[in-house]
């Protein structure tokens, strides 16, 4: 078995400049979906490796997630690379300050001690979703039993969804394998789709039913 839940987000690689910095720009990946009908939403991709940081390796994961991310439909930006810890929660809060529905992070998950970006991510959200991160765990246990070891967490900044990937590519083609089916109906969510009646609660401007319209014509004491 390769390194499926390594957690070095970077390998050496024929793809890609190495240690490419995002910038604050971040321009849409060349497969970004922008074009299609209506369109899924915006995703971001950070990776997060102090070594391709650096330029010592290419980045492997963030280029998978965002291609992953353009054929569903997402406009993509990044992958921005950056290094471990502090760099992670800074890319996450642009990310959200400039709307995205979606971030996306590979690397820094491990239980190394430049692993931070679990910590990263908590320093950002509002609230944990706790059944992805359990999902992409689980998923990936089935093949490699290290994946256990892997801390990523899952949450909500606003309106936009903070998911962390492992590192190696392996890992990363699970989450997205769990994170596939649930995405689009995610940002639904998050943009209320889920949620289009709020008056239903009041009851204010709405039309009685048909089932409320003939109980009002039913006489005082009731059919027996």
């Amino acid at each position: 078995m390769t390194d499926h839940h390594h957690e070095d987000a970077s390998h050496p690689a024929h793809q890609g400049a190495p240690g490419h910095q995002g910038t604050a720009a971040h321009a849409p990946h060349s497969g970004a979906g922008a074009g299609t009908p209506e369109g899924t939403g915006r995703a971001l991709v950070v990776t997060a490796s102090n070594r391709a940081a650096a330029g010592v390796y290419a980045d492997t994961g963030g280029p998978l997630i965002a291609e992953r991310l353009g054929d569903l439909g997402f406009a993509v930006g990044g992958p921005e690379v950056v290094p471990d810890g502090d760099p992670v929660e800074q890319a996450l809060r642009s990310g959200v300050a400039d709307g995205y529905d979606v971030i996306l992070t590979t690397g820094g998950t491990g239980i190394s001690p430049t692993d931070r970006t679990p910590e990263a991510t908590r320093n950002v959200i509002d609230h944990e979703v706790p059944g992805i991160a359990e999902a992409i765990r689980a998923f990936g246990r089935e093949k490699v039993p290290t994946a256990s070891l892997s801390r990523g967490l899952a949450g909500v900044a606003g309106r936009t969804l903070i998911v962390n990937l492992p590192g190696s590519t392996g890992g990363v083609r699970d989450g997205l394998a769990v994170l596939a089916p649930l995405l689009p109906h995610a940002v639904q969510q998050l943009r209320g789709g889920d949620h289009s009646r709020p008056s239903s609660a009041s009851g204010a401007g709405e039309e009685p039913s048909p089932g409320a319209a003939q109980a009002s014509d039913v006489p005082p004491g009731g059919a027996h």
